[in-house]
């Protein structure tokens, strides 16, 4: 009995992810409060051109393009007609479970990530299906023929398998033609697909990551405690991918073929100061795009106030890190 609870407490133990070494802190250059988003809830956010655009989990039927002329920034909604979802290959329990959740919350779709191609063509995910949409700059939205494959793959591996952690996020080359895909958490995971002729399919095998565990949170949040490994969005840069993780404030840069972690930032120090704080017990960052000045990095607050009585979305932009994003530990 007694060598069955030493090893529970063994495996417990090494489930939990401590830092020896904590990683560097980015700096934050500005704050910028979005006004005009319907929905609030930002949750998605990607670097277009000049542009940079948003999605809310609760808004179906519109994307937002951000007016960034100011300081305070304003929402654009441009209204998008979205066909019949197809069957993606997710069980009947998480499917019934996610439209008895839009009668509650609202947004059937559950938009969690916004990316887009050098042809200007923008993709969204939806959780609540796991499924992506095309929004070309012309002409109607269209569902990706994805493989089902894919989702038969990721369940295997322990992925997808709680209701509302499915995929948080997504990134795609700027050819077009090679996807990343976020699972949230409870295993969080990376997958990379495809496009071939007609379908995006999995090249060899879809999974790249599935990991489960705990990890504690930083220092500086009020009373830190072991939380699940989590990712909340991805953005390709430079040929490295770079994933927001949420629960332990950080983001982390990975090899976009192995998904191996090379290097992590953190911005703990800057988004957990009194005023910034929310009152939930864990991270809230939902939205990232790195570029080669720094990141942006928006905030799902689920409406609720911080404490300096902000209710609005907010999006954050941290300076890139001495050395660059490239630079190695």
């Amino acid at each position: 009995m007694r060598l069955g609870f030493a090893l529970a407490c063994a495996l417990l133990l090494t489930s939990i992810t401590v830092s020896a070494e904590p990683a560097p802190q980015l700096r934050l250059l500005s704050e910028h409060v979005i006004d005009g988003m319907r929905g609030g809830n930002l949750s998605g956010l990607a670097q277009c051109g000049n542009d940079l655009w948003t999605v809310s989990d609760r808004d179906d039927d519109q994307i937002y393009r951000l007016d960034t002329a100011n300081s305070l920034w304003r929402a654009e909604a441009v209204v998008i007609d979205v066909p019949p979802v197809p069957a993606s290959g997710l069980p009947w329990g998480l499917r019934s479970r996610a439209w008895l959740a839009s009668f509650v919350r609202g947004g059937d779709l559950d938009f969690e990530g916004i990316t887009c191609d050098n042809a200007g063509n923008r993709y969204v995910v939806s959780e609540s299906h796991a499924a992506v949409l095309q929004i070309p700059p012309t002409g109607p939205a269209s569902w990706l023929k994805i493989s089902p494959l894919m989702i038969r793959e990721a369940r295997a591996s322990g992925l997808l398998s709680e209701f509302n952690a499915l995929f948080e996020g997504l990134a795609i080359n700027p050819a077009g033609d090679q996807m990343w895909l976020s699972a949230e958490r409870q295993s969080r995971g990376l997958l990379l697909i495809k496009r071939k002729q007609t379908v995006w399919d999995c090249d060899g095998g879809c999974v790249l990551l599935s990991e489960a565990g705990k990890e504690m949170q930083p220092p500086q949040f009020p009373k830190a405690k072991a939380v699940p490994r989590d990712f909340s969005d991805v953005s390709l840069f430079n040929g490295k991918l770079f994933t927001l993780e949420r629960n332990a404030y950080q983001i982390c840069r990975r090899d976009p073929q192995t998904a191996k972690v090379e290097r992590c930032w953190s911005y703990a120090a800057e988004v957990l100061q009194d005023n910034r704080r929310y009152p939930q017990n864990y991270g809230l960052e939902e939205a990232l795009v790195v570029d080669v000045d720094g990141a942006w990095v928006g905030v799902d607050n689920n409406n609720g106030a911080r404490a300096d009585g902000e209710q609005r979305p907010i999006v954050w932009r941290f300076a890139a890190p001495d050395g660059g994003w490239s630079a190695k530990p």
